[in-house]
């Protein structure tokens, strides 16, 4: 299916034009960013910095920063997917979709919010936070400008978008501390979460169009994607992120292991919802509207934060190894 031509040309007034470029900077997006708090909580319980105003001061500059680099991704998004949103039954209501947006004016739109995130991000003096969000604004091009453009390549569509996550994890880590890098384990399991997040949100889209061509029309990944290939990727990418949050439990926070319930309540719940009518999951925005999800994120958000300052040696003990350390066969 061919794209669909432009809107029609039409009279814009300036008040039109400046609140579509304010919406394409999709400040309401920025809820998004809670993201970066475990990366922020994971570190203040480790090394008990002081509390005190520099801190806090460093953490508003820090989210700052991070929330403009990610409205200079949006801005890119809103005009290479203009077309594309066309065919979209909801986005076909963006502004530049419509038609609203001034395009030149808003490739310096993009940019200047790159440079005020940037700079922002100097303001820290942690050469480590600035890369992050460096690399964070570089996954946008590579997610939305061609001829990489990832976002329209099966699978990597969803590993590419969903590697903002260990990225905020990071920006969240060197507003704290650069003195030791999180573990692996951990940013791979925040990365799996988001890509079980991401496959369900691109299952709810597929399957509300629910029309192969239309679909990949829309997006060109849809073409080669089944529903039955998105829950199983769905299913890959939930059990890599337990294995290796698991992984990160046992050798760091054996505490957390009281919180896998309700890991799995609220991925559960996310799941369940990526099947409703107009699910939220395709909106994440607005999510906080769910309240069966924000009740189990905010119990399973609680009951983490408090396990990661709370020690349990019961648990310590109990979860302690018990067989050879080099191995269950002697290799001599």
């Amino acid at each position: 299916m061919p794209l669909t031509p432009g809107p029609p040309t039409v009279q814009i007034t300036f008040a039109q034009r400046l609140r579509a470029h304010l919406a394409i900077a999709r400040l309401d997006h920025w809820t998004k960013n809670v993201l970066v708090f475990p990366g922020i909580i994971v570190p203040l319980s480790v090394l008990h910095p002081a509390l005190d105003a520099a801190l806090f001061w460093r953490l508003f500059l820090g989210l700052l920063a991070t929330c403009i680099i990610a409205s200079s991704n949006y801005v890119l998004n809103e005009v290479l997917d203009a077309a594309y949103d066309r065919l979209h039954p909801i986005k076909k209501n963006r502004p530049a979709a419509c038609g609203l947006v001034h395009i030149p004016l808003a490739y310096v739109q993009w940019l200047v919010f790159l440079a005020v995130g940037i700079g922002l991000a100097m303001k820290l003096s942690s050469p480590p936070f600035t890369w992050t969000l460096a690399a964070l604004w570089m996954m946008g091009c590579i997610y939305n400008i061609p001829p990489v453009r990832s976002k329209d390549v099966p699978y990597v569509d969803v590993l590419s978008e969903s590697v903002n996550n260990p990225l905020r994890m990071l920006a969240g880590w060197y507003m704290v501390t650069t003195a030791i890098f999180p573990p692996a384990s951990l940013l791979v399991a925040y990365w799996m979460i988001g890509a079980y997040l991401m496959a369900l949100k691109r299952f709810s889209e597929f399957r509300q169009i629910n029309n192969q061509e239309r679909a990949g029309a829309y997006r060109k990944s849809f073409h080669k994607y089944t529903e039955r290939s998105l829950l199983v990727s769905v299913t890959f990418y939930g059990s890599a992120a337990m294995l290796f949050f698991g992984a990160f439990i046992i050798r760091y926070r054996v505490e957390l292991m009281l919180s896998f319930p309700l890991v799995a309540l609220v991925m559960a719940v996310y799941y369940h919802m990526a099947f409703d009518e107009n699910s939220a999951a395709q909106n994440p925005e607005s999510l906080h509207r769910h309240i069966g999800l924000m009740t189990s994120v905010f119990l399973c958000v609680a009951a983490m934060t408090v396990l990661l300052f709370v020690n349990l040696p019961f648990l310590q003990k109990a979860f302690a190894p018990t067989m050879p350390q080099h191995g269950l066969v002697d290799r001599q």
